[in-house]
């Protein structure tokens, strides 16, 4: 692991490959290792950079009342600091809403956006109801030992046909979650709504989504394609919320064939 220091937190990432800068902002639970697939099968072609997200993996904490304002500039610093040029984003889930929020306050950074899994903020794409839901249902979980909430997130994760031994990976690395992180991210964006960003998009957008995701399903998916001026919706069949880690092969041919088609 590399790391850089922004705005006094160390924030640590991965760096594999040579060629044009590919960014990968992990969701919510996670950190850099669920990019494993990603980093062995982007690198031939892309500089792949995974960070961990400020308050996982090995990045510092950030503050516990961290603003949405405040996590953009953190993620505008990072790209400054570690990424040498214009780079592709790609953001999972609650990464999505990072690249969101980078691109709400800074468009000039990014030269394509991969929005995967993604919603429009929580308040953006579900019923408030929803959004209540899950914000309260990881305020309750946050100081719990993650084993006793692993278990019942990964049914919401996977389709059952995944590969149980990636399932395991990704309850190890959930394992790894630290109460005070999550705090300082659902503050940031556990009832965001980018909405109004969605029309304001002008570079290449690719929205990627299985077609079994549970937590963010297809209709929402086909409202940020609605919203997105001209952006490219793609589905992989048969594939659930961690669509990069459940059929690997299929989403980088994705991936690739969408930025070399922008090259191209």
């Amino acid at each position: 692991m590399e790391a850089v220091e922004v705005a006094g937190l160390r924030i640590a990432y991965e760096r594999v490959g040579h060629g044009p800068p590919l960014v990968l902002f992990h969701g919510v639970g996670e950190d850099s290792r669920i990019w494993r697939p990603q980093l062995g099968g982007l690198s031939d072609v892309f500089t792949v950079f995974a960070w961990d997200a400020p308050g996982c993996g090995q990045s510092d904490d950030p503050a516990q009342d961290l603003s949405a304002e405040d996590l953009g500039d953190l993620t505008a610093g990072f790209l400054r600091a570690a990424v040498p040029a214009k780079p592709h984003l790609l953001g999972l889930s609650w990464g999505s809403m990072v690249a969101l929020e980078l691109y709400r306050r800074y468009p000039g950074i990014p030269a394509t956006l991969v929005l995967v899994s993604a919603y429009a903020g929580w308040a953006g794409s579900l019923p408030p109801q929803e959004v209540e839901r899950r914000y309260a249902q990881v305020l309750a979980e946050v100081d719990q030992p993650p084993e006793k909430f692993i278990e019942e997130w990964l049914p919401t994760l996977f389709t059952d046909k995944a590969d149980p031994a990636v399932v395991a990976q990704v309850a190890t690395i959930m394992a790894g979650v630290r109460p005070a992180g999550m705090r300082a991210l659902l503050s940031a964006s556990g009832r965001a709504d980018y909405r109004p960003v969605l029309p304001t998009i002008t570079i290449p957008t690719l929205l990627l989504y299985g077609a079994d995701d549970q937590r963010s399903p297809l209709n929402v998916a086909h409202e940020l394609h609605r919203q997105i001026p001209g952006s490219r919706l793609a589905v992989i069949p048969d594939v659930g919320h961690l669509a990069p880690m459940e059929a690997p092969d299929a989403f980088n041919t994705e991936v690739r064939t969408f930025l070399h088609g922008i090259a191209g």
